[in-house]
């Protein structure tokens, strides 16, 4: 079985180490990786592949992200011309980025069989690409691994047992990922304090709207007052920020994005995480840190229900209540919630058995 793999952003890599590992180990499984070139820099996509031993690209498109429509459709032409000359038993893609929905239009239009890893989320925002992404992807794909029993619920609310589509629970693949490497964390070159919290922001809605912007930014200075900030930061959101030319506390760190190792060692030794990512979300539950989410909405509602993550868009007041009310909690997890850790061995045997 050939099986051709759609990547293209941070979180994409992720997930495909623990994939790609287990395909390699597989007799009778090939694969071939499309890199579309969405994360293109160093920090954002080599380092993955170096750090995580990700199989080399065997086809690198170099789209860096543009508009929306322009890159989409650059992609969707690049994995069309791929996928011709490879003709693959099934095109496998992850997530929500327009690299996922790319490929999925790409092989459906030439009628090849589409697989979907991390299927069924919803964060019910049409604002936000990622939410068209992952519903044009979801209704487009022949197989759906879900990573959660929420996940199926929605696509059953849709519909989905209408459709033509195998639906299958595999747990979280980044579950896989965080068991493998959480012993392997390398400490950052940058100095880390004893006691810090971990911060990301790299959503459009926030960082695109300075008004938003400003509000996280004064809300991690005041963090910063009596809790150390490391904050890496995306060079396009750093150079947002230099526009709004905003006092920054002497205790808050902004540093360059950090590979996945280097995240890990943050994540075992920060003390909570601000975040709007979707994966970090669910990686603060892996390491057992509770999160304080910077949206109104989240795909990872279990994390919620469960008082592991909380909803506090830009909302000063509520972001430091929040914080205050983590402090001292001890975290009593649930390690079944996504899966036992094996989502990769589930998704080749749904494949295999096709």
């Amino acid at each position: 079985m050939k099986i051709v793999t759609i990547l293209g952003a941070r979180p994409q890599f992720i997930k495909a180490a623990a994939l790609s590992r287990a395909i390699a180990s597989h007799p009778g499984l090939q694969e071939v990786i499309v890199h579309t070139g969405q994360h293109y820099d160093e920090n954002m996509s080599d380092v993955f592949f170096k750090q995580m031993e990700i199989p080399e690209p065997g086809y690198k498109l170099n789209i860096a992200n543009s508009f929306h429509g322009a890159s989409t459709g650059r992609m969707m032409e690049g994995i069309e011309q791929v996928l011709l000359q490879e003709k693959p038993d099934v095109v496998l893609v992850y997530g929500d980025t327009n690299s996922t929905m790319a490929g999925a239009l790409a092989a459906k239009k030439i009628h090849l069989k589409l697989a979907h890893v991390e299927a069924g989320l919803r964060s019910f925002n049409m604002q936000m690409p990622e939410e068209v992404n992952r519903i044009l992807t979801d209704r487009l794909s022949d197989i759906l691994f879900c990573p959660s029993q929420h996940a199926v619920s929605n696509l059953t609310a849709e519909g989905f047992n209408n459709f033509p589509c195998d639906v299958h629970v595999v747990g979280d693949i980044m579950k896989d990922v965080a068991l493998f490497y959480k012993d392997r964390g390398q400490k950052p070159e940058f100095a880390v304090p004893d006691n810090f919290v971990l911060a990301t922001l790299h959503r459009a809605e926030n960082t695109d709207t300075p008004a938003r912007l400003k509000i996280l930014i004064e809300t991690l200075n005041k963090i910063a007052e009596s809790t150390a900030v490391i904050l890496p930061l995306h060079p396009r959101t750093k150079a947002r920020l230099s526009e709004l030319s905003l006092p920054i506390n002497k205790n808050l760190s902004i540093v360059a994005p950090v590979g996945y190792l280097e995240m890990v060692y943050l994540l075992r030794h920060c003390n909570l995480v601000i975040t709007d990512s979707g994966g970090l979300q669910k990686e603060a539950f892996f390491f057992e840190k509770y999160c304080i989410t910077v949206r109104e909405e989240t795909e990872w509602v279990e994390l919620v229900e469960r008082g592991y993550n909380a909803l506090a868009g830009t909302n000063t007041e509520k972001i430091l209540s929040t914080q205050n009310s983590f402090k001292n909690k001890p975290f009593k997890s649930d390690p079944l919630l996504y899966g036992s850790g094996d989502t990769a061995e589930k998704i080749l045997s749904a494949l295999t058995s096709q």
